[in-house]
């Protein structure tokens, strides 16, 4: 797969695609859904309303800006403006340019995200930055802020947040992410890789091909899915179970990091294969 932008376009865009999820020990653990994402172009989202996703109002699918960062509504910028005031406080200034988003949506009112990527581009294109948002199910968030990253090269992050109880707060995250438009449809994938104190743990990536949002698009994913991120949660607890049959070990939830956001430098001397 050929490492390249994403789409150009000004316009919302629906990744159908699979999300993994591979335990290494102590117990091997595995599972793979399909499921359906967004990638929306946030400087521009208002006219993404006119494709058939609710933005900021109540739909069958929708997005609001209340979901992400800090809370903030559209009123006060929304959630670019505070990716924008988040990015100038880690001195990175140079991220005006094309502003994409891959998350859920709220479907039929309801959403959980377990992490959402921001990818930050210069005006001449090029990326900046990328900004993994993660949240627990204990409704906590974390930003871990991926500095100057190369699509297809790993950046490793210290692990500082809990996400779950199954998992010390030891090690670090391995993020990989690729982008191709050398088939059509594009397809984009996020690969995000556990190590603890021990060595690789966990095993995790969504990918999807992606298509623009239309009606007849959203039509399909409601028809195929009718409660997608319904069952994110459920099938979260779902896994959880099965670890606690298998009798993987439990962690007491630590004290959140003194910072909302942490700054990771990306390796460029490690080649992505």
């Amino acid at each position: 797969m050929a490492a390249t932008r994403l789409p150009d376009a000004q316009h919302a865009w629906i990744g159908f695609g699979r999300v993994r999820h591979m335990r290494l020990r102590p117990a091997a653990h595995g599972f793979s859904y399909r499921n359906w994402f967004i990638l929306l172009p946030m400087r521009s989202l208002a006219a993404c309303a006119n494709q058939g996703i609710g933005i900021n109002r109540r739909a069958a699918v929708s997005f609001f800006d209340q979901d992400h960062g800090d809370g903030r509504s559209p009123a006060a910028g929304g959630a670019t403006a505070w990716l924008d005031e988040m990015l100038a406080a880690q001195g990175i200034h140079d991220a005006r340019g094309a502003l994409w988003l891959h998350t859920y949506p709220r479907v039929l009112g309801y959403t959980f995200k377990p992490v959402s990527f921001w990818y930050c581009h210069r005006v001449d294109g090029s990326l900046r930055a990328i900004v993994a948002e993660v949240n627990n199910t204990f409704g906590q968030r974390h930003c871990y802020l991926l500095d100057r990253p190369v699509l297809g090269v790993e950046s490793v992050a210290s692990k500082v947040f809990h996400v779950s109880p199954f998992c010390s707060l030891a090690g670090q995250y391995r993020f990989r992410f690729m982008h191709t438009q050398r088939h059509d449809p594009p397809r984009t994938v996020a690969r995000i890789d556990y190590d603890d104190d021990r060595g690789p743990l966990l095993q995790t990536s969504v990918s999807g091909q992606l298509e623009l949002i239309t009606p007849a698009a959203l039509r399909k994913a409601l028809w195929r899915y009718p409660a997608m991120t319904w069952m994110v949660m459920a099938r979260i607890h779902w896994q959880a179970l099965k670890l606690w049959c298998k009798r993987v070990g439990l962690h007491r939830p630590p004290p959140l990091p003194p910072s909302f956001v942490s700054r990771c430098n990306t390796d460029p001397t490690e080649e992505f294969r």
